[in-house]
């Protein structure tokens, strides 16, 4: 009984992903249709901020181009919406940071181990600032017994946890069979290397920026672009703030992050068709506040408030 019990379970745990597949990935439908993955199709994955919102995973989003998924960002929950959206749940393509700060990478932990458990058999590549590999070599220390466990009892996996890292600065650091990803140094705050990341195909190019704060090398990568995905505030809400340190609060968002006016000049000077904002630091604002942000910017192209599992 004992046997036939731990089969049964095997098959249940088996059963969500197609066998047909030559990667495993969960049954709910791709959001991605075969002409979007010709093109270059992105999925928000999680469009949230370090304030927890049960609506809004972390930081993360996929680009998926043919059979390829680039992953950049790994926010909290981030495996959970992989899965959610049909794409592969044993390992990416590519997994690009934009920079090291918790709520971008809370979700790296699940990136390598889940991934791991669920069939990859080779180090994920990672690309990241300066400090990536460090970090990614810390997770699997954390794990290690977990590791152990894994490796030398039942389920016999092998030893391969953790991730093969690539530390960038900037400049084309992916170009592979019409796919090409170049990162863009932004500033943000202390951090010594932030970036964005400009994703090119024949058909499209689209913009991520990352956490930066109004930044004149961003607005050059993004010239022309279809979709730029940028963070924001709304800057009519921001005010002094009663704690600690509060009067320092509209400083620190006006270098560090980038108002929703400051993102429509930027997309008008840029010549983007669409704006997206995501990653959002509200302070109470509402949808309607983001968007007359961007519009007393000038542009006046399609604008969206990204939501986790949305489609461009």
């Amino acid at each position: 009984m004992r046997h036939g019990a731990v089969l049964l379970l095997w098959l249940v745990l088996l059963a969500p992903w197609s066998r047909a597949d030559a990667q495993r990935r969960f049954t709910t439908g791709q959001l991605c249709n075969s002409a979007q993955r010709a093109a270059g199709c992105l999925i928000v994955l999680g469009s949230g901020m370090p304030v927890p919102d049960p609506e809004r995973a972390g930081p993360a989003y996929a680009f998926v181009y043919g059979d390829r998924v680039l992953l950049f960002d790994a926010g909290a929950g981030v495996m959970r919406r992989v899965a959610a959206a049909g794409l592969p749940i044993d390992g990416f393509t590519q997994v690009f940071l934009t920079h090291l700060h918790s709520d971008h990478t809370l979700g790296l932990p699940d990136v390598l181990l889940t991934s791991w458990v669920m069939g990859r058999r080779a180090p994920q590549p990672v690309m990241g600032p300066p400090g990536t590999g460090r970090m990614a070599e810390r997770i699997v220390e954390a794990w290690s017994e977990d590791v152990e466990v894994r490796v030398g009892g039942q389920e016999r996996l092998p030893r391969t946890p953790g991730a093969a890292v690539r530390e960038i600065t900037g400049g084309v650091v992916y170009d592979s069979a019409g796919l090409v990803v170049t990162a863009v140094r932004v500033p943000h705050g202390g951090w010594a290397t932030a970036l964005a990341y400009v994703i090119t195909t024949p058909a499209r190019r689209i913009v991520l920026s990352g956490d930066t704060g109004p930044s004149a090398d961003l607005q050059a990568a993004a010239q022309g672009a279809d979709v730029l995905v940028h963070e924001t505030y709304p800057e009519v809400r921001l005010k002094p703030e009663d704690r600690p340190g509060g009067e320092e609060w509209p400083a620190y968002m006006r270098s560090v992050h980038t108002s929703d006016r400051e993102v429509g000049a930027l997309a008008v000077a840029a010549g983007v068709k669409h704006v997206v904002l995501s990653h959002i630091v509200r302070m109470g604002g509402s949808d309607a506040e983001l968007l007359a942000g961007v519009r007393r910017g000038g542009f006046r192209g399609p604008v969206t408030i990204a939501a986790d599992l949305s489609v461009w």
